[in-house]
């Protein structure tokens, strides 16, 4: 796993612990990474984690790294919905 990916999952991992408010800690540990790719000198990567919370509130980060600027943003998802449909 390279740098980025570390950083990912760290900063991942607190945003879910921070947006659950709970008793519940999610370490960099437990999570994975679902989706990377760097492009430049930006990068961008999916990570979710099994750990299971009261309210199930963060099922997945997007962490996001604007080279440019040097910063990075992460954004926590809730799935809201699963539907099956047959065509």
């Amino acid at each position: 796993m390279n740098p980025m990916q570390e950083k990912a999952l760290i900063l991942a991992a607190k945003a879910m612990t921070e947006v659950n408010e709970l008793d519940v800690d999610v370490e960099p540990e437990e999570c994975y990474i679902v989706w990377f790719c760097k492009t430049l000198q930006n990068w961008k990567a999916l990570v979710s984690t099994n750990v299971l919370t009261s309210d199930n509130d963060a099922d997945y980060c997007e962490v996001t790294y604007n080279g440019d600027k040097n910063e990075t943003y992460v954004d926590v998802y809730k799935k809201v919905k699963n539907v099956k449909y047959d065509i």
